[in-house]
């Protein structure tokens, strides 16, 4: 066994065998010194690590454990009086430095690891509610007394609206309109009397696109216009074109 005092970094990361663990406890009931170095030691990591992640990728333990096998450890100085004092001091500093060195290291890729696990989660919540969607539009185009209206654009495209005159929800399909900048959407409005209601924001910068709407029963048509991409409370552009709903 190497001397064992060059087993603390190991120690406090849990990358000792048995073997070297009990020899290792054994030795921190003699040696004040590597007790106060393992204590703080575990200090640094828990502070270096404390609400970083929740998970942590299998990976982890065995890259930070490479870090610190690459990471050269020196022996506490054993002179005695000041100068030993002085030795022990900076071996401590360097095997600290040495741990925090090889948690920090794998901060970056375990930071990188939560990014793309939450990109995991952002796209199978969008799945599912993307088939949620899908289960509505199937749900109201079965609709035994389904009612088609249809109405051009000014400009090009077509806006399509299938309801259910018994139903409050309909499903309604933009086609064929020219592409808009990203930054603008085509919005959709409902209708009551010459008052518009915002009722759905198109994907942005699409010329196509399909949506369903609730709240339609007791409106009069179901408008569009050019908007922000983010959406208006109000149009601020000409209505291209409305379907009647009544």
């Amino acid at each position: 066994m190497s001397d064992i005092h060059t087993l603390v970094g190991a120690y406090v990361l849990d990358a000792v065998d048995d073997l070297e663990r009990a020899a290792f406890d054994r030795h921190l009931a003699d040696c004040d010194s590597c007790a106060a170095e393992v204590g703080e030691l575990r200090e640094t990591a828990a502070r270096l690590t404390d609400g970083a992640w929740s998970v942590p990728p299998p990976r982890l333990r065995a890259e930070v454990l490479g870090q610190v096998s690459r990471t050269r450890q020196e022996r506490p100085g054993r002179l005695p009086g000041r100068d030993g004092r002085t030795a022990l001091s900076r071996w401590r500093a360097v095997t600290a430095g040495a741990v925090a060195a090889a948690i920090l290291a794998v901060a970056a890729g375990v930071t990188g690891y939560l990014v793309q696990q939450q990109r995991v989660r952002d796209e199978r919540a969008a799945t599912v509610a993307a088939r949620a969607e899908l289960e509505r539009v199937r749900d109201i185009l079965d609709e035994p007394d389904l009612v088609v209206r249809r109405e051009g654009l000014a400009g090009g495209g077509r806006l399509s609206v299938f309801r259910s005159p018994a139903g409050d929800t309909g499903v309604v399909l933009l086609a064929g309109a020219p592409p808009v900048p990203d930054d603008r959407a085509y919005q959709l409005w409902l209708m009551e009397g010459s008052t518009p209601r915002p009722a759905g924001v198109l994907a942005a910068g699409a010329g196509d696109d399909t949506v369903v709407l609730t709240g339609m029963s007791g409106r009069d048509a179901v408008a569009v216009t050019v908007e922000p991409a983010t959406g208006s409370a109000q149009p601020t552009s000409a209505v291209l074109g409305s379907v009647p709903l009544g």
